[in-house]
């Protein structure tokens, strides 16, 4: 016994399938890539030796048209083999043998299937065809942005609005504040996952991003830095780890204060005396789970003592770390995508050789720009600088004395995963630091 496979594949839509899918042993496996070259050799192979069963895929794979299908399946089958559609429910003998009213309309039914499928594949191949150009998405611009003939560009009425957004965001790290920001001075009222959104849009870095993940960079003039982009993301990643709201809490403490003893968060509360002006804040337990509740301590206290011990440890910690050569990781991704620019330049030459044909240069090019893309979201994403520097000017206490509670906020999330209260028997407490790194 016999068995042949064909599998074709529209290298616009998909990667090339794994010729493992048949789960039996193959005596040979004919592969298209966007043409029918191995059709038509599989067809004239048939006509010299017939193979017992044809495997495919779908019998869409046949051809471009119904037409087209339904000519090569009368061809193969003319030739006694039979053919399998392992994705459908097609099987050659099931419908030559019965002749059953029940047969026929589940042939019919496929063959609207088939239908069905090739306007969806041809609606893909035209947005496929776009990508490879570097052409926006279908809809609406992003905020911030309007349609141009081939690229998006500024729209200078709403691109300040967004530009205004980020660098609040960047300024604060507080995705609430500035969403509310957004409303009291432009009147642009939006969501927290509108605003989320906006921050993690690809758009306004310059690049344009696909519904399939790829990412194309430097397509339209960014509204952000790539610098700035980074930073942002960074802030992300660091609020996703904070309970909740206490990102854009107005205190610098909130949210990083945990009891030893019984695990509890720190919520920070103010008492006021009556008819007095002056306030007093207090870090007490959220849910202490103790019998005899732990008691809560003057926010001025913990802060005074937090700034002191950032200070007196964060050097030791830093210099014991075995930190990466940031320079050097850095000059191998900045060699990578040089690497792959130099490709692409080479393209055209290789097209004027007859090496290429203008869809696989639009392919291949498509492929190293994106891949040109993650590339530069690694480097991004590196530490900014070299942090046995940057910890040098942070562990002065007049540089944490000089900021305001908020901007105390942004830099204590930097460097502080958590601080721990020490109760002893004493009634004393201590406080324990944990670093981010």
């Amino acid at each position: 016994m016999k068995i042949i496979a064909y599998i074709y594949s529209d290298p616009l839509l998909e990667k090339k399938p794994d010729i493992a899918i048949w789960g039996l042993e193959v005596d040979r496996i004919y592969e298209d890539l966007g043409q029918y070259q191995q059709l038509e050799s599989l067809i004239q192979d048939c006509q010299t030796e017939s193979p017992d069963y044809l495997l495919l895929r779908r019998l869409e794979e046949l051809g471009n048209s119904i037409s087209e299908i339904s000519d090569r399946l009368n061809q193969l089958e003319k030739l006694g083999i039979e053919i399998i559609a392992i994705e459908q429910d097609y099987h050659t003998s099931q419908f030559q043998q019965t002749l059953s009213t029940e047969a026929r309309q589940h042939f019919t039914q496929l063959l609207q299937e088939i239908q069905k499928n090739q306007r969806s594949q041809k609606l893909q191949q035209g947005h496929a065809r776009n990508r490879l150009k570097a052409l926006p998405p279908p809809g609406k611009a992003p905020y911030g942005y309007r349609r141009g003939k081939d690229r998006y560009i500024l729209d200078r009425s709403t691109a300040p609005v967004i530009k205004d957004f980020f660098e609040q965001f960047l300024r604060f790290g507080s995705l609430r504040g500035a969403v509310r920001y957004l409303e009291k001075r432009y009147g642009k009222k939006i969501s927290v996952s509108t605003g989320q959104r906006w921050l993690t849009n690809p758009v306004y870095r310059g690049d344009l991003a696909y519904q399939n993940q790829d990412i194309i960079a430097d397509t339209h003039v960014a509204i952000i830095s790539r610098e700035e982009a980074a930073q942002i993301e960074r802030l992300l990643r660091r609020n996703a780890t904070m309970p909740a709201r206490t990102a854009s809490a107005p205190r610098s403490l909130a949210g990083l204060v945990f009891c030893q003893s019984c695990q509890s968060p720190q919520t920070i509360t103010r008492v006021t005396r009556r008819n007095k002006s002056q306030e007093y804040l207090y870090l007490r337990p959220s849910n202490c789970p103790l019998e005899k509740k732990c008691s809560a301590i003057a926010y001025e206290e913990i802060l005074k003592l937090t700034i002191e011990k950032i200070c007196q440890e964060l050097p030791p910690t830093v210099a014991q770390l075995n930190l990466p050569n940031l320079d050097f990781v850095k000059n191998n991704f900045i060699a990578k995508i040089q690497q792959k620019q130099e490709i692409i330049e080479q393209l055209p030459l290789l097209k004027e050789q007859g090496i290429l044909d203008q869809e696989t240069l639009d392919l291949r090019s498509y492929t190293l720009k994106t891949e040109i893309s993650k590339l530069r979201t690694q480097l991004d994403q590196l530490p900014p600088g070299d942090l046995k520097m940057i910890v040098k000017p942070v562990s002065l206490s007049q540089f944490w004395l000089d900021l305001s509670e908020t901007e105390r906020r942004f830099y204590f999330r930097e460097f502080i995963k958590k601080i721990e209260i020490v109760r002893t028997e004493s009634k004393d407490w201590q406080l324990n630091l944990v670093f981010v790194f």
